[in-house]
């Protein structure tokens, strides 16, 4: 790809939804570097299963879905965010459309495509490729990604940290110059200048010892921008999604929402069903509901898992709506059109990250953040399902036309980066070591009911977790472990102090030392102490 002699790319972190709609949106204007620290179709995206929103059907409304998602959220959805993105949803599902994704089709729907319902959503809306929907899309942005003369794909390149006004030592607010990236294959880290830099690394599922994340998940972002002085906000809300295979083979199989949209019926090893001592919308309450359900009664009885019956829907409907879950779990011997499927909580989303605005703007200039990364306040204390794909089209695009219109070119030469000081590490023992340990206590302590206690023993594991991993950090070269180490342990630090400033039980977050709900309540923003001051 050949750059304009006096202008640098925007360099976008991560190759999920977020930033190949910011890649794709940006390059017919702009070059660009996408980085992806392991293979390119690793991002989340390609696991998720049920469907992007698309407020499209007749009986349905953008006021709907807004009510949809503040119910969902718990009382803390920003209602102009949420109304700025359903706005968009119809455009963003069309945009999709005309980028080829193959989504389930009916000629009598809008658009010509089939829409499902799943849990928190008063009509069908939402638009999917079968039960495999996230690959569908990232499958096509992938291959229209590849095809562009000005993107750059970078496979296994993880960022290290930003570089900002402190590193090129100019005396201004702090503004973003760059990202020092890690060459993971051959072990050298490369200081990329950059017009800007987009955070789209997902969330931070990977701190806790269960989750439906892949191993990409790991907080990236939010560690990087937190550690350069922007604010982050809402991150005590980790979703616990209900429904996770539960099999030793597979510990992080997700077993969609939509499967309950459509019928589905949540057991207790005896056949009985036991949603409605817990609601009265049943298996289709929002997550944090249904999760919590599941937990208490796994608790009660004393069971490692419940069941998810689907079989009285009948074999011919789960092969065409649910494929890819029919075929997995058939190879796991287990025939959902005969059977029960085992199924636990597990983590899979990041309500909070890094404060944005719906231009994807943080707290310094030159940094966005697009996707799981990123709080915009559209989740609340708890997502709507399908809310996030959403979100990445919709915010990829805005994020895409203010870098383009408003970041000006830079000529400012970024330092390399300095290896000077350290030496290459004699044993790995103590990445691996802190990461069980890290994943376990919060799996422990910060799990899906929480008490102050246990908030603050993990808060205590964390800090001497902190100090272990930062010194080996300055001592000895980087790597991918060490790196992800570091940044799932600024998450943790930020999941539990978030966390303890909530005196009260709302969406996600459940406190049995504050039961209750306060009539008002806002978001848990976090300040960094050092500030986004001159330097």
């Amino acid at each position: 790809m050949s750059l304009a002699a006096n202008d640098s790319p925007v360099v976008i972190v991560g190759a999920g939804l977020a930033g190949l709609t910011v890649a794709l949106h940006l390059a017919d204007r702009l070059p660009v570097i996408v980085i992806a620290k392991r293979e390119l179709n690793e991002a989340a995206t390609a696991w998720a299963q049920g469907g992007i929103v698309g407020v499209l059907g007749k009986d349905d409304s953008i006021d709907s879905h807004v009510r949809d998602t503040q119910d969902a959220g718990a009382g803390l959805v920003d209602e102009a965010a949420a109304r700025f993105i359903a706005e968009r949803s119809a455009d963003a599902v069309a945009w999709l459309v005309e980028q080829g994704v193959p989504f389930t089709m009916d000629e009598d729907g809008p658009l010509g495509l089939h829409l499902t319902r799943e849990g928190g959503h008063a009509v069908r809306r939402i638009a999917h490729a079968a039960d495999a929907t996230g690959k569908a899309i990232h499958d096509q942005l992938l291959e229209a990604a590849r095809a562009h003369p000005n993107i750059e794909l970078r496979e296994r390149w993880m960022a290290v940290d930003l570089i900002s006004s402190r590193h090129v030592q100019r005396d201004e607010s702090p503004r973003c110059y760059g990202v020092y990236v890690l060459d993971i294959d051959n072990s050298r880290v490369e200081a990329l200048q950059a017009r800007a830099v987009v955070m789209s690394t997902g969330g931070a599922g990977k701190v806790y010892r269960y989750t439906t994340n892949p191993d990409t998940s790991t907080g990236d972002g939010i560690a990087m921008a937190w550690r350069a002085g922007c604010r982050v906000a809402n991150m005590e809300f980790m979703q616990f999604h209900p429904t996770c295979l539960y099999h030793p083979q597979e510990r992080s199989f997700l077993i969609t929402e939509a499967l309950r949209g459509e019928g589905g019926y949540l057991k207790l090893p005896d056949g009985t069903r036991f949603m409605a001592a817990h609601d009265e919308r049943l298996e289709l309450a929002p997550r944090d509901v249904v999760a919590r359900a599941i937990d208490f009664e796994m608790k009660k009885h004393g069971l490692d898992h419940v069941w998810l019956d689907a079989t009285h829907l009948g074999e011919a409907f789960l092969k065409e709506h649910f494929p890819t879950i029919h075929a997995r779990c058939l190879a796991l011997g287990i025939d959902i059109a005969r059977q029960m499927i085992p199924v636990v909580p597990a983590v899979h989303f990041t309500c909070g990250g890094v404060v944005t605005d719906l231009l994807g703007r943080t707290d310094m200039p030159g940094l966005y953040a697009v996707g799981e990364t990123a709080y915009t306040g559209l989740h609340g204390a708890n997502r709507l399902a399908s809310n996030s794909l959403l979100e990445c089209v919709v915010l990829g695009k805005t994020c895409a036309d203010d870098i383009y219109s408003n970041t000006p070119k830079t000529t400012v030469q970024v330092p390399a980066w300095d290896e000077s000081l350290v030496e290459d590490a004699d044993e790995q023992v103590v990445i691996a070591h802190n990461w069980d340990e890290l994943r376990l206590l919060m799996w422990n302590y910060v799990g899906i009911v929480r008490t102050t206690k246990r908030l603050e023993r993990a808060q205590h594991r964390i800090k001497l977790l902190r100090q272990e991993t930062e010194e080996y950090y300055v001592n000895f070269r980087v790597n991918r472990d060490l790196l992800e180490l570091r940044n799932l342990l600024d998450c943790a630090d930020l999941i539990v102090r978030s966390a303890l400033q909530r005196h009260e039980s709302r969406g996600l977050h459940f406190s049995r030392d504050y039961p209750y709900t306060l009539p008002v309540s806002f978001p848990t923003v976090m300040v960094a102490k050092r500030g986004l001051r001159k330097k």
